[in-house]
């Protein structure tokens, strides 16, 4: 079983500083028996983060669409995870009023970084939360999960323009506040007409970004952690996309060395 303290100590050995901006994506499973389950993983970061800002993907994507159009911070359940489920009603950060992509912040800034996530037409719309990560220079940690996991390659395919990546017939959401405050307007969602899954392939980038020095590797409880660049992971996938010659994440391949190199 592993502390919260133990955490701390592999946290730090990553190479996470003190004023760093570090989003996670987690496998509670992957890390292993807890004290305090994913409270531990939760407080073990905002006590490394104590000069910096920390962040947990709490998406709804599941849940809200076109079938279901409401949003609601104070309610709605987040669709990936525990560790997710845990953070997203903790009180000592907010959530963001992203309908499907919403992001459960504390620390330094939180509050500015998911300011006007409520008219997010897009999940990764460039100017909004998911695209600042790049922005912004901030870790990405990938928990005993793979870069399919990696939420913000899709708002750098967004910021890419790749085709073929939203709906094409917006539909009306509705989002409320803490407060209970209502506002409405058009949104898209994740659509591909030739995958269910296009971030199933994102798996594709990963030589090159441990191959320029975009990705290393660390550890957490028993789970291996990728640990991701946001700002090298952006510029070395745009570059990519530059040069393709075809949709990269329809299927499983190996992007050739001329494309990043």
């Amino acid at each position: 079983m592993y502390t919260k303290d133990y955490l701390i100590r592999q946290i730090k050995a990553m190479g996470i500083l003190p004023n760093d901006t570090v989003l996670i994506h987690t496998s509670m499973h992957a890390v292993g028996h807890l004290e305090n389950g994913a409270d531990d993983v939760i407080d073990a970061f905002l006590e490394c983060l104590d000069e910096g800002l920390f962040l947990v993907p709490t998406h709804t994507w599941a849940s809200v669409g076109a079938n279901q159009p409401v949003y609601d911070v104070r309610t709605t359940v987040p669709c990936i995870g525990t560790l997710p489920r845990v953070a997203a009603f903790r009180k000592d950060g907010v959530r963001s009023l992203h309908p499907t992509h919403s992001i459960w912040a504390s620390g330094i800034g939180a509050e500015d970084f998911i300011k006007n996530e409520e008219n997010a037409p897009t999940p990764g719309y460039p100017g909004f939360a998911w695209e600042k990560l790049g922005r912004i220079g901030a870790k990405i940690l990938l928990i005993g999960v793979g870069n399919d996991k990696n939420t913000f390659i899709h708002a750098v395919e967004e910021l890419a323009d790749i085709p073929d990546r939203l709906r094409k017939d917006p539909y009306k959401v509705t989002i409320y506040d803490q407060n209970g405050n209502c506002s409405s307007h058009l949104f898209s969602g994740h659509y591909c007409s030739r995958s269910k899954d296009v971030s199933a392939q994102f798996v594709n980038f990963e030589k090159p970004l441990i191959e320029l020095g975009a990705q290393t590797f660390g550890q957490l409880g028993d789970a291996t952690v990728r640990i991701v660049d946001a700002r090298a992971c952006r510029d070395i996938i745009l570059k990519i996309c530059s040069r393709a010659d075809r949709d990269l994440c329809i299927e499983r391949m190996d992007i050739p060395r001329e494309w990043y190199i």
